[in-house]
């Protein structure tokens, strides 16, 4: 009988390297389940993204491992691809904000486990403009600091390099005067930050994109921060992000929706998963439902908007 096939690509820097402690377990994981593996450590920026539409429709399986940078490559190689090959995920960076919102275990041996025997899950992929992302596109305040964090202090300090580099952004909060078309409605405001999601968790934080959040039914949350006009706004705004949020507040527009335009008369810095997006003047964002097929637990997304 011929063997699974299994592609296993990995960021060998992602995570203060922590996947060359676990490599082994992890490949005899999927071994043990059956399948002919092939591995590749990644070489450079956008190799996943490059690779997988060239090579993706030999295996049975694809696996990555890395930091949310890694599986957006991932997602945005898959997007492009003819065969539609079931992914997982081991997640090895600092937040892995996409992995708590799957339910994937920080645990790479047992993120192993479900990536090569897990059930199947189709989960809605954004697209914006010419690129993809698979759980936030944002603008604004903090959304550099992903990117711009030094990469030596993620290593020593993990999350709390993100809340050290955040901290200097509350000195200088950027505004834009924006055009934002969502559910039939134009709204011109000035906003100094917006995030459209899919995910329960992010830079870490749990609930700053609300308490009811599915990943398959075709729907972000919008969050658009109107710029405050004083420090009290501005802590009520930044308590309000940090606390689930039930009831509206006038500094905070949200909703759900499948697409949504944004216009601004001045180039926008945007951010997909954490990586740099592009300075943008007009954006459009569009809901693909169920494009990718990622491998979960077995009761991992049902319960995801219960905790």
């Amino acid at each position: 009988m011929e063997r699974k096939k299994l592609w296993f690509l990995f960021n060998p820097t992602s995570g203060r390297g922590q996947i060359r402690v676990h490599l082994v377990d992890i490949l005899d994981t999927f071994a043990k389940a059956g399948y002919e593996v092939t591995v590749y450590p990644t070489q450079g920026k956008e190799d996943i993204t490059r690779l997988l539409p060239q090579h993706a429709g030999e295996y049975d399986r694809i696996v990555v491992s890395g930091g949310d940078g890694t599986l957006n490559e991932a997602v945005t190689g898959m997007m492009h691809c003819d065969a539609q090959v079931p992914l997982g995920y081991i997640p090895a960076g600092t937040t892995n904000d996409f992995a708590k919102s799957l339910r994937i275990p920080a645990s790479m041996p047992k993120a192993a486990e479900i990536a090569a025997n897990g059930t199947y899950f189709a989960c809605d992929v954004g697209e914006f403009n010419e690129e993809r992302f698979i759980y936030i596109a944002a603008f604004g305040a903090f959304t550099d600091v992903s990117y711009m964090t030094n990469q030596k202090l993620k290593q020593v300090l993990g999350p709390a390099a993100y809340l050290l580099e955040g901290a200097k952004r509350l000195v200088d909060i950027p505004s834009y005067f924006m055009r934002v078309e969502v559910n039939g409605e134009i709204i011109r405001d000035y906003f100094s930050y917006g995030m459209i999601t899919n995910t329960i968790s992010v830079g870490g934080a749990k609930n700053m994109t609300g308490t009811d959040v599915d990943l398959d039914d075709g729907l972000f949350e919008v969050t658009l921060v109107r710029t405050p006009q004083n420090p009290i706004q501005t802590s009520e705004i930044m308590a309000n992000l940090l606390m689930p949020r039930d009831s509206d507040t006038p500094h905070i527009y949200s909703c759900k929706t499948d697409h949504i335009e944004i216009h601004c008369e001045e180039a926008v810095p945007w951010t997909l998963d954490g990586e740099f997006g592009g300075d943008q003047k007009d954006v459009r964002i569009i809901n693909r439902r169920g494009r990718i097929t990622f491998v979960v637990g077995q009761q991992e997304i049902a319960e995801s908007s219960e905790s």
